[in-house]
Formats: C-alpha cells, structure tokens, sequence
C-alpha cells in the first residue's frame, strides 16, 4: 500500500510523442513535420520533449533523420529536448545535435534484452555503464528506462523484486531518474502497488518516473495508483501515438491530453496548456493513417472547431 495518500502538487510530463509514437508509426513524416509537431509540443509548456533516437537505422528507420530534426528545431526556453541513445556512438551523435540529455534503455526481461538490443541485462548493463560516464563527463544528464518491468511478452509476469534491484543498478550508473515502464500494457492499479512497494524504498519516490501503455485502457488508473505514492513524473504521448509491436492493432503510450485532462482535474499543476496541445496532436493527426486514440482528443474534435496556428512568440 502507498506509504501516503496526498497527491503531489506538481506533476512532470516527459512527451514521448515525437520519440516512442513516431517510430511505431507506420506513415513517414518529413523533418519539416516531425519538426513542426515537436515546436507545437513546446509551445503548449511542456517542459520535456523526447526528440528522437540515435539508434541503428536499419534498426528504427523512422529515427533516422533525428540529427535533422535537432538541427532545425527552434527550441523554446524552460524546454528540455532528449534523446534516446543505445550505446557510445549514439550518445556521441546525441551530444554532437546539442541533446540537453539522454536515455538510455535496459529491460527487465532477460530474453526481452537478448530481442530489443541483442545484449543481456548484464552485459547492457557494462555498456550503459560507460555511457553514463562519458555522458556526466560532459555533463549531460542521463534518464533510464527499465522496459518490460510490469510484464514480457517472452517471459510472462516479471517479479516486482528483480524490478526494484534493476532500478537500483541503473541509479548507481548515475542516472538522475528510472523511468519503470509498462511496454505491452498489461499493468494494472494493483500490480503498480506491488511495483512500487519495492522499488521506492530501493530508490525513493523522488527519482521515480512510470511509463504507461493504454493497451488494455489501464493507462490512468495505473497514474491514479501511483500519484498516492507521490510519484511526480509520467512519460506520455500526444495524442496517444504509438503502438505496441507485441500487440499488433492495440492502442499505444498513454495519451497526453488524457494524462492533463485528469491531472488538471485533479488540481494537480502540469503547466501545459490543454488546448495548445490538442492543437499539435490536430496537426500530427493529418499525418498519420488512423485516428488517435486519445479520449479528450477524440471529445474535442466532437466539440470544438481547431485552428491550428502558432505564433513566433508562441514558440519561444
């Protein structure tokens, strides 16, 4: 059970939209619109934009052109800009675009790891390792994601103890932050609970991010669980792009405009502007080949006419 009820008075949003939607989409977007969607995200206040990823091409071909994107992109004040970066080569092209920080991404799953980065939890542990060194070197700060930490689709339930040492390894990498994700969507209020309980007291709240995919609709009351743990910091996807590749037809990351819409309900400070982000997700929207999945988004299409302009002074 969370060791407190009161929610935090602020809540940090990392959009993940331009980053974790995009490369699961199949429709291509030019730089000049994946540019475009990453200076509206800005301009709606939130203050973490996940860019792109500096990965193998080959690999993540919608994340090839992200050294582009970095370059042309006009950044707002009071805006971070990431970046995802899966080794030493990654990090260096990272650094070279001007990324204000990284992530890197390990697993929870041993057979998950072998699949995603073809490296084992320990060995990408010894690479992530070096990562982070020369990174602080640099003082560039670094960000963690542990995928699969709620359920593999290899290996089945993932035990709630081997999640919390796992977040308490990357930490001592030097990570200022362990973003716990739930890569298929199978989490729910009860099994975040378990999480939680053993991963806070390894780490402390204060460092905690939870990363949620609305595959099975779970997506805000896995927040809802763990706001009463006081965790303040939710990764999220306008519009609720993105999907899971293990899920083929399944909705993807929770969705922004979901996440604020309840948050703001709540009384709970996020500093983004609803309808400003509403706007970037009209314009993403024309871009993709399906509907979003976003529930407010859907709502105000309903109900509200968009005209999506923004100004100069908009964009910082």
């Amino acid at each position: 059970m969370p060791a407190h009820t009161a929610y935090p008075a602020a809540v940090r949003i990392v959009e993940v939209g331009p980053r974790d939607g995009l490369q699961n989409e199949a429709a291509a977007l030019s730089i000049e619109e994946k540019v475009e969607f990453i200076e509206r995200l800005a301009a709606s206040g939130l203050q973490v934009v996940e860019v792109g990823a500096f990965v193998n091409p080959s690999r993540v071909p919608q994340m090839a052109d992200t050294a582009e994107v970095f370059a042309r992109v006009r950044r707002r004040a009071g805006t971070r800009y990431t970046a995802l970066v899966p080794n030493m080569r990654g990090l260096e092209r990272a650094m070279a675009a001007g990324a204000d920080e990284v992530a890197v991404f390990a697993a929870a799953s041993e057979t998950f790891s072998l699949r995603n980065i073809n490296q084992g939890i320990a060995e990408s542990l010894d690479n992530y390792a070096s990562v982070c060194r020369a990174a602080l070197d640099a003082r560039v700060p670094v960000r963690a994601y542990l995928s699969t930490a709620f359920g593999c689709p290899y290996e089945g339930p993932i035990e709630p103890g081997r999640v919390a040492v796992l977040c308490e390894q990357l930490r001592e990498l030097g990570v200022f932050e362990v973003a716990v994700s739930d890569t298929i969507g199978v989490a729910h209020p009860g099994q975040v609970a378990r999480v939680l309980d053993e991963v806070v007291p390894r780490i402390g709240v204060q460092v905690v991010a939870l990363h949620f995919h609305d595959t099975r609709g779970m997506a805000l009351a896995n927040v809802l669980a763990a706001l009463g743990y006081g965790v303040s910091c939710f990764d999220s996807s306008a519009g609720g792009l993105g999907g899971c590749p293990f899920a083929p037809g399944a909705s993807g990351n929770l969705a922004t405009e979901d996440l604020v819409y309840m948050l703001d309900g709540l009384g709970i400070t996020t500093n983004v502007r609803l309808g400003a982000l509403l706007e970037a997700s009209a314009v993403i929207a024309t871009r993709v080949d399906h509907e979003l999945p976003s529930r407010v988004y859907q709502a105000s299409r309903r109900t509200l006419r968009f005209q999506p302009e923004i100004t100069d002074a908009e964009r910082g």
